[in-house]
């Protein structure tokens, strides 16, 4: 009995390490291949990419890292980063970026280097590329700017560009954008979305929602959603809407498919509303001294802090419903955006 001791326990930690594994790849999705293969995807008129066809030269080396830094974000540059301490949380791009930045509606990546410099109402004036990563670092990752000229932002860039230049996209081409939600005549229940999570979401963020952390502490398995080290007021999932097209295209993660939600719109929105509820779960604050919207009239109907340039409340404009407020500003010549 003794003898067989030692293999058991050597079963037994082969068998942890394999499960925190699959875990790891089930949230950062490390990995050549997007969700589909090429051959399915195009039939579905998805983007895809194939990371395989990464060029072998300097540039290839710079965009093979710039892709790291997308799965494993605080592995190299987070609070205990190898290759400097930028973000202040141990999430990675890649949570809300899936497949770094390649996954149909998931906050897809791969047209955002021919996008940019572009307007952007939230700041009030035109950013380039590498301001709006800038941003990301900043805002859901509770960072400090990138060096312009440095090599983590310019392997970024480089793996945008090559993104770019790799993708079949054309008029037709699914996943680029958001998924859409449409609108019920009521506003979202953030006590319906407790319930949501509840049975849905706790069982990988946890009760509270912290997050669970890879075994070696780098990294989240599954990151949090709420508390001192998610994303913080400001961002762009702080909104309930874009959270909830966020969340209708991809979660439960194990659930859904580009081609099947899980969730119902009006659940994605309440689920949302929990999550951003500010009265229920402490979040970083703003931290960026910058004022957002600055013109009330390009404010993002989601976004609740006033003056509006309508005569909404800031709870209706964080919860809903929406549809009064998108009917009223298209009574008035102006498109809502969300």
């Amino acid at each position: 009995m003794n003898k067989r001791y030692p293999y058991f326990i050597i079963w037994l930690a082969a068998v942890f390490v394999l499960w925190n594994l699959a875990q790891v790849c089930s949230c950062n999705e490390d990995r050549a291949a997007t969700l589909k293969s090429p051959a399915t995807a195009v039939n579905d008129n998805l983007v895809t990419i194939d990371t395989l066809k990464i060029p072998h030269d300097k540039f290839g080396e710079a965009v093979r890292y710039g892709r790291a830094l997308m799965l494993r974000t605080a592995y190299y540059i987070g609070p205990d980063g190898v290759n400097g301490h930028y973000t202040g949380n141990k999430m990675n791009c890649t949570n809300c970026h899936r497949d770094a930045g390649t996954r149909p509606f998931a906050f897809n990546l791969v047209n955002s280097f021919k996008e940019y410099p572009q307007y952007r109402a939230r700041e009030g004036r035109i950013l380039s590329l590498a301001e709006r990563i800038n941003n990301c670092v900043m805002r859901p990752n509770l960072g400090r700017p990138l060096p312009l000229d440095g090599r983590e932002m310019i392997s970024i860039m480089s793996y945008l560009k090559w993104l770019s230049d790799s993708a079949r996209v054309n008029s037709h081409t699914k996943g680029l954008k958001n998924m859409e939600v449409s609108f019920p005549d009521r506003a979202a229940s953030s006590d319906h979305g407790e319930k949501l999570y509840v049975q849905h979401c706790g069982r990988c963020h946890a009760a509270n929602g912290e997050g669970q952390m890879q075994f070696d502490q780098a990294t989240y398995t599954y990151p949090p959603l709420w508390g001192p080290k998610a994303y913080r007021q400001g961002s762009s999932m702080h909104r309930v809407v874009k959270l909830a097209q966020w969340l209708k295209a991809n979660m439960p993660f194990d659930k859904v498919t580009h081609n099947k939600p899980f969730l119902t719109d009006a659940e994605a929105l309440d689920l949302a509303a929990f999550i951003n509820d500010d009265q229920k779960h402490p979040r970083p604050s703003k931290g960026v001294t910058e004022v957002q919207y600055p013109h009330a009239n390009e404010k993002a109907i989601d976004y609740d802090k006033g003056p509006f340039n309508d005569p909404f409340s800031e709870t209706q404009h964080k919860y809903g419903p929406y549809k009064p407020i998108a009917d009223y500003w298209e009574s008035k010549g102006l498109k809502p955006t969300y």
